[in-house]
């Protein structure tokens, strides 16, 4: 039985039920706890049904953009003459996430199921799972999962006698913080270069092999079988009002207790923080938070008192991103942490567009040379000018998943930049 941190009795488990049981990513527990229930239900409804089922759950999109899924599914155009696909982004490769990789290890069916469910809502009938190169070893547990899908009938041709065929696949990606991107994504499920698409068309109608597509990432699919079993108001009740069900937080960094915590949506983040995370480490003040992976803006201590949902870290100018609440405490140095993440975000940029390219790289020029005490006053402000450049004036998002923090962090942290003008870090960190 695989080895976890001490459960949260704040903790409501609706994708992680299954976590702690003997052979959990097995297919005998999964049938034993109610596991294929949704399909042989979401059989019985018509397509139109599923999706708005869907919609009643207030389910958004877990891999970040937190866009509305029954409404994405209704794009799909049903009378398409091409076939249609089901993706699913395992490319988790945001700084601060690490959950989507716990869900295919300790309960993969519940996402084959998702992506079968999405199947019959929009008449596909393949699925590729698309996994990060880091996550080797995830591929062999998911093709483990399918190989036993398909012996059981559960996969295939006729599946269960209910006239429905389904045919599911891993793909590996190639190590590219990109290809998280959905578009580059589906270049890279081609065979070609992981490179953004220029938008429209959008996915829904010209995806995967120009034909209509549903993309999703892991822990969207593997709440659809709840809201189908469940229906889609219980999941809604258990958030907060357009923004349905629980979510899988990554608590990382300067906390006590980190770890994998599955909460409602709209939970306080000063709670997540001191009654599920433990509180800060060493007996240290909170500073900031990054709420949501390393591309959204960060919060100083003093924002922090606030619901953990899309709409409302929206309204505090950041995101609730992919579920990655990275605590920095006192410590810190705000300068430092700017620029390693933007060594981070220089080396994953694809190059496909200059703004990006070419900004990153003077970016990550401008805070090294900072933090190494050779900055000067002007430089301040470049910081936040070539920031605000780039923002939106790129192919894909990785431009404004760069720009958007450091914007943030010398609007916020304004006077540590300042501290660095007398030639070294004030924190000592280097």
């Amino acid at each position: 039985m695989p080895q976890f941190n001490e459960p949260s009795p704040l903790e409501v488990k609706i994708l992680t039920k299954r976590f702690q049981l003997p052979n959990s990513a097995s297919i005998d527990t999964y049938l034993a706890t109610d596991g294929y229930k949704a399909f042989l239900k979401a059989r019985e409804m018509t397509p139109e049904q599923i999706v708005e089922e869907v919609k009643v759950s207030t389910l958004r999109g877990r891999g970040g953009a937190g866009f509305p899924t029954g409404m994405k599914w209704s794009f799909v155009p049903r009378n398409s003459p091409k076939p249609k696909y089901v993706i699913c982004n395992a490319d988790e490769g945001e700084p601060g996430t690490c959950k989507d990789r716990l869900l295919m290890e300790f309960d993969p069916h519940q996402l084959i199921e998702g992506m079968m469910i999405a199947g019959l809502a929009v008449d596909a009938h393949k699925g590729y799972i698309y996994i990060r190169g880091e996550y080797r070893y995830l591929i062999e547990i998911m093709d483990k999962a399918i190989a036993e899908a398909y012996a059981r009938g559960w996969l295939g041709k006729n599946i269960q006698g209910t006239g429905f065929d389904f045919d599911c696949y891993t793909h590996t990606g190639a190590g590219s913080y990109e290809c998280g991107e959905e578009t580059a994504l589906l270049e890279s499920l081609e065979g070609k270069r992981g490179v953004p698409r220029l938008k429209p068309p959008f996915p829904a109608v010209s995806g995967a092999f120009q034909s209509p597509t549903i993309l999703n990432n892991v822990e969207t699919y593997a709440a659809v079988p709840a809201i189908i079993r469940d229906g889609g108001a219980a999941f809604a009740a258990l958030g907060t009002p357009k923004n349905g069900g629980t979510r899988l937080f990554c608590l990382s960094g300067h906390l006590n207790k980190p770890g994998v915590y599955e909460l409602p949506m709209g939970f306080n983040l000063l709670r997540m923080i001191n009654e599920v995370g433990g509180g800060v480490r060493n007996g240290k003040k909170l500073k900031a938070v990054i709420p949501g992976g390393s591309s959204c803006p960060v919060l100083r201590a003093d924002e922090c008192d606030i619901p953990m949902d899309y709409d409302s870290l929206a309204k505090a100018k950041s995101m609730a991103g992919s579920g990655g609440v990275i605590i920095l405490d006192e410590d810190t140095c705000m300068v430092r942490a700017a620029m390693r993440l933007m060594k981070f975000y220089q080396h994953e940029s694809c190059g496909w567009c200059v703004p990006c390219r070419e900004g990153t790289t003077w970016l990550k020029k401008i805070l090294v040379r900072f933090h190494d005490g050779r900055g000067e006053r002007q430089d301040i402000d470049m910081i936040g000018e070539l920031s605000k450049s780039i923002l939106g004036r790129t192919f894909c998002p990785l431009g404004d998943a760069a720009a958007m923090p450091t914007i943030a962090f010398v609007e916020k942290f304004r006077d540590e930049f300042e501290a660095h003008l007398n030639g070294k870090c004030p924190y000592g960190q280097h």
